[in-house]
């Protein structure tokens, strides 16, 4: 009996110690994983000498919160995140509609060339951005809207969105039948089925497909760099980055400052919506 005991109070103990690693490891990852962030508002509160200087540190010597003001008025950030809110949110927002009924429809029905046209879809993977660029922006000057917002907003969500799409078909799929049949008893026809009930069901979904176009949409750079490579006052965040970087110098730590600007929308959505996007990542890989 006690080497019994003694048997299972060193399994216990090394299962102990085996925790206590693999959460050692981790926190190392985490901290490696996160610690260009830190170190990037670190140095967005240090001048440039010191930036260079320092090296490694994380501790400013003397805040130099002038860093932001430079940022935010002389290098235009206001109008810069002013500018990439309204193209984010309105391109999130086509989006979201479109592969929501592109997903409901191939996921719920079965119709002559719905595997063509998933097909066709599944090959716009492999078509690099760059490839598009020409026709999107002659289409664009065609249309008279390759230097207005609106032209930045259908170029950016008239992508195919592959992925936001197959995750809606596969939640969509996995929903019992019975849901369309008794609207269609209630007198309910397509647009009513998906606006009333297929949709609100898809929130996790929508949740991750938003997060996903959000993220994409914000940090774009090739599509907003050219459309506004006229009009200064369409740039993006990430388009005006560009702006710390002259012929003979580069503000890095104007840069660093309004990098933390364009960043912090971006993490407080996800420490929001972070749940809602593992339900629906893992939702759809359940379906």
């Amino acid at each position: 009996m006690s080497h019994s005991v003694a048997v299972a109070t060193r399994s216990a103990r090394t299962r102990r110690v085996g925790w206590w690693l693999l959460v050692a490891v981790l926190v190392a990852v985490v901290l490696l994983w996160v610690f260009p962030f830190i170190w990037m508002v670190s140095a967005s509160l240090k001048s440039p000498a010191e930036i260079f200087a320092g090296g490694l540190s994380l501790i400013p010597e003397s805040p130099v919160w002038e860093n932001y003001r430079r940022a935010w008025v002389d290098g235009s950030f206001n109008t810069y995140l002013l500018n990439t809110v309204i193209i984010t949110v309105a391109t999130t927002v086509i989006v979201v509609v479109r592969c929501a009924l592109a997903g409901y429809v191939l996921g719920r029905y079965r119709f002559p060339g719905s595997r063509l046209i998933l097909g066709i879809l599944l090959a716009t993977l492999f078509v690099p951005t760059g490839y598009t660029i020409i026709p999107v922006v002659k289409l664009s000057m065609q249309l008279g809207l390759l230097q207005s917002h609106m032209g930045m907003i259908l170029a950016l969500a008239g992508a195919s969105n592959v992925a936001s799409i197959l995750i809606y078909a596969g939640y969509f799929r996995g929903l019992p039948n019975e849901l369309e049949e008794a609207a269609i008893v209630d007198g309910a026809g397509f647009a009513r089925t998906f606006a009333r009930i297929m949709l609100p069901l898809s929130m996790p979904v929508t949740a991750t497909v938003s997060i996903l176009t959000f993220l994409f949409t914000w940090n774009a750079f090739l599509l907003p760099l050219v459309f506004s490579f006229s009009n200064p006052d369409l740039r993006t965040v990430s388009v005006g980055m560009q702006a710390f970087v002259g012929e003979n110098s580069t503000d890095w730590s104007g840069m660093a400052a309004a990098g933390v600007i364009s960043l912090v929308p971006i993490v407080v959505l996800f420490a929001f919506m972070q749940k809602y996007f593992v339900e629906g990542i893992a939702g759809a890989v359940k379906s």
